[in-house]
């Protein structure tokens, strides 16, 4: 069954139109932990689509670029104001650590707000669970693919802010943050929409702040609340002093459930199955050695 999710539609697309906030510290660590990924993959697309990168992170393009060298790459954003930032965020003297020859032609970034057709990967990192309903985007995604084309994507998972969601709940605040799909229903929706090979698991990653302040500065820097019974009106003083004294009595950490997943478009003579894949963290990191390095200990901001 389709579940849209709990979002309001005009507040996610106001947000989009007028968001110009640099991708967040979070997002471009899930991008480069999704790029791991990448390396159980055998299919070497010819041309990869990378999905919004000014809110899912600039800096693994250049690596994902390496990866694919002999690759056709197009960017497609959300906005003409989001495009104009990455052109200038993607120009080579800034991609490029290590500057080129003077005599290496420079390479060309194709930034759109259109949709190109039969492209081999769309990397669609933390985009999802900021639509108003994911499953259309994922049909979008799906029809963008050529036969046999792969989609990786990441997106939070419904038990993200688990801790600030109950605080408001035990003060009588409205949702600090809107409702996000669980991986089973993406999973569904991936194998409804005619994804083969669907797997998705799940990674929870828990930052620690030092101040209340600062954990406030880095959930503004994420995105804004989407939520259609959050507060209606903008907050004053006292209400912010309140919520930083009730935020600084509990432990100064954030948690974030972090979904990934990756399926192929169909091809004519593939079998149908009959559903997703769920896997756990564990099992990966016994699958990829590299994985099980240094990743449990929660991230310091």
């Amino acid at each position: 069954m389709h579940h849209p999710a709990d979002l309001d539609p005009t507040a996610a697309l106001r947000w989009r139109l007028q968001d110009r906030t640099p991708p967040p510290w979070l997002h471009e660590e899930v991008a480069q932990r999704m790029q791991e990924r990448l390396d159980w993959i055998t299919v070497r697309p010819r041309h990869w689509l990378h999905w919004a990168p000014w809110t899912g992170g600039i800096v693994e393009h250049e690596p994902l670029l390496l990866r694919y060298p002999d690759a056709q790459c197009t960017v497609v954003e959300t906005s003409p104001a989001r495009a104009d930032l990455v052109r200038k965020a993607l120009l080579p003297s800034r991609l490029q650590a290590v500057p080129p020859p003077a005599d290496a032609a420079p390479p060309t970034v194709d930034v759109t707000t259109t949709l190109p057709p039969a492209v081999d990967m769309i990397w669609a990192n933390m985009a999802l669970h900021g639509e108003a309903d994911p499953r259309v985007l994922l049909a979008t995604w799906r029809d963008a693919l050529a036969p046999g084309g792969f989609l990786m994507f990441s997106c939070l998972g419904p038990d993200t802010l688990s801790t600030l969601r109950a605080l408001h709940a035990e003060r009588g605040w409205p949702p600090p943050a809107q409702e996000f799909v669980d991986l089973h229903v993406l999973g569904d929706w991936l194998v409804e929409l005619g994804f083969t090979d669907p797997v998705v698991d799940v990674e929870r990653i828990t930052l620690t702040f030092p101040t209340a302040q600062r954990l406030l500065e880095e959930l503004r820097g994420l995105g804004r609340n989407l939520h259609p019974n959050r507060f209606p009106a903008l907050r004053g003083r006292q209400w912010r002093r309140a919520w930083l004294d009730a935020v600084s009595a509990m432990p100064l950490e954030l948690p974030f459930e972090v979904v990934y997943g990756h399926a192929f478009r169909a091809t004519a003579t593939d079998q149908r199955r009959d559903g997703a894949c769920s896997i756990s963290l564990d099992s990966l990191r016994q699958t990829l050695p590299h994985l099980a390095g240094g990743r449990d200990d929660a991230p310091k901001r």
